[in-house]
């Protein structure tokens, strides 16, 4: 089918074209490391951790993407339950430090929120800060899990993002979806495909993750991890079950045709990752009464609908642009220009265009220790490769019109390849990690800075990795039992 030929190209150069450089890694854990230092000088704050937690922890943000941050209050070795008008008042207190520090743009204090939050911008990521958000922590690191399963996930999360942003539907504010969300729909998909992707959620962890949030913390989060690790762990290693080998194009054109009639669809039924079935409304008791245009029940904190911000007039527009979307990508004589105006927005296309997509190997001259899980690994090469080629396989290098290529680390299909990366290196052990890599430009311009543009030296180099290797945060958790990893996944082939 012509559709699929050109379209699966096209995904492959949105995901080069989108996914995180090396800079947006670094200038992130500088992002963290500043915070650190403001909350330690917040006396109310004292004894707390700066740790962050969504889309960057559970690999699937883009080069744009948000940085979530939870301030954990210390309490003891337990985990800590502050009530609002704590969290409120905490947030006040770093509102007043980072105003006094400067260099802290666009802060807006949301109190009222269903989690009181504090948005501003540094170093042009938008971040948002929360007081003891033990679940977008836990949640956070379950999608990592998922993530590892099998490495399609997390690039059609990645697509589906993207593209719902061209279409103006990513956006909670608004009354559209937010990236949990649609995070959830590719769950949803995965585990509906024929044959399966994912399993119901609840084969993975078979009670509310909330719930189990209680007491020691170490000892909650080793408790959650080992289930999920064992079911994880006998699901991949089930040898009756059937794989799904389909494209990249073919399960994204399935996602939009499984959503074809979600307006009419959500009137009745909801959507549960949790059992991996549309269910019911009316006979699920948990979500009655029905008030909400669309439910997506959230797996790990049931029955809270994640999608309760989406509003009648906007769900619509959803189906407008799945069908929309849907239509024009199986016309015939579809040329790229004409599918990446319905997948991408402008800035992207223009990126995109200099950007094909390849498959050579990973030939880098640099040493680097990272955490498992990171997306992209980026340096500069000067290389030639074909265009449409796959871009699926580590390593793979991406030849921009100048010549300058970005050497992409895809850590899902090879953990322990090329970057010299060991079972050590996972970011749940990131204080330990050293990242020996030569960038172009000093963290402080990273978020305008390119690779490639000149030299560095040895003392700016040296700052560099002490900001990333000072980041002393337990991004995901690597459980052992007697020594050994307990799990290590790799995707399916």
């Amino acid at each position: 089918m012509n559709t699929y030929r050109v379209l699966e190209p096209t995904l492959k150069d949105i995901l080069n074209g989108i996914q995180p450089l090396r800079e947006d890694w670094v200038v992130r854990f500088k992002v963290i490391e500043e915070l650190e230092d403001v909350v330690k000088s917040v006396e109310s704050l004292r004894g707390s951790t700066v740790e962050p937690f969504g889309s960057f922890v559970s690999n699937l943000f883009t080069r744009w993407g948000d940085l979530d941050i939870s301030i954990v209050l210390s309490n003891g070795s337990y985990i800590s339950s502050a009530g609002k008008r704590r969290k409120q008042n905490l947030l006040e207190d770093v509102l007043k430090a980072l105003r006094q520090r400067g260099g802290w743009q666009r802060l807006q204090f949301i109190p009222n929120a269903r989690v009181p939050i504090l948005k501003f911008e540094n170093a042009s990521i938008s971040c948002d800060v929360s007081i003891d958000n033990m679940q977008g922590l836990m949640k956070s690191k379950f999608l990592f899990w998922i993530n590892e399963i099998d490495r399609r996930f997390r690039d059609m999360v990645l697509l589906v993002k993207e593209w719902a942003k061209t279409h103006n539907i990513n956006n909670p504010k608004t009354g559209s979806l937010n990236s949990y969300s649609l995070s959830l729909l590719v769950i949803f998909h995965f585990q509906t495909c024929v044959p399966a992707i994912l399993p119901p959620l609840k084969e993975i962890y078979p009670r509310n993750v909330i719930d189990d949030l209680t007491g020691v913390r170490t000892d909650a989060e080793r408790r959650i991890g080992e289930i999920c690790a064992a079911n994880i762990s006998r699901y991949r290693s089930n040898k009756s079950r059937a794989i799904n080998r389909n494209s990249l194009s073919e399960l994204f054109i399935s996602f939009l045709t499984k959503f074809y009639d979600i307006s009419s669809k959500a009137t009745e039924l909801g959507i549960c990752p949790f059992t991996g079935k549309w269910e019911e409304i009316r006979s699920n008791t948990r979500w009655l009464p029905r008030t909400y245009a669309l439910f997506i029940e959230d797996p790990f904190e049931q029955p809270e609908n994640t999608a309760r911000a989406v509003s009648a007039a906007n769900l619509m527009k959803i189906s407008e642009a799945i069908q929309t979307t849907h239509h024009r990508l199986v016309t015939a004589n579809q040329n790229q220009i004409s599918f990446l105006g319905m997948l991408v927005r402008p800035r992207i296309s223009r990126i995109i265009a200099g950007t094909p997509a390849s498959n050579s190997s990973y030939t880098a001259g640099h040493q680097v220790r990272i955490p498992v899980g990171t997306p992209s690994y980026t340096s500069v090469h000067r290389v030639r490769t074909p265009v449409g080629t796959s871009s699926y396989m580590a390593g793979q290098h991406i030849t921009t019109r100048s010549q300058t290529s970005r050497s992409v680390y895809s850590p899902s299909q090879a953990q322990f390849q090329t970057l010299n990366i060991s079972p050590a290196s996972h970011p749940s052990n990131l204080s330990s990690q050293t990242l020996n890599i030569r960038p172009a430009s000093h963290t402080s311009n990273l978020s305008s800075q390119r690779m490639g543009s000149g030299s560095r030296n040895s003392t700016n180099e040296r700052q560099e990795n002490q900001t990333i290797n000072s980041t002393r945060q337990r991004y995901v958790p690597h459980y052992h039992i007697q020594g050994q990893p307990a799990w290590r996944p790799k995707s399916d082939q």
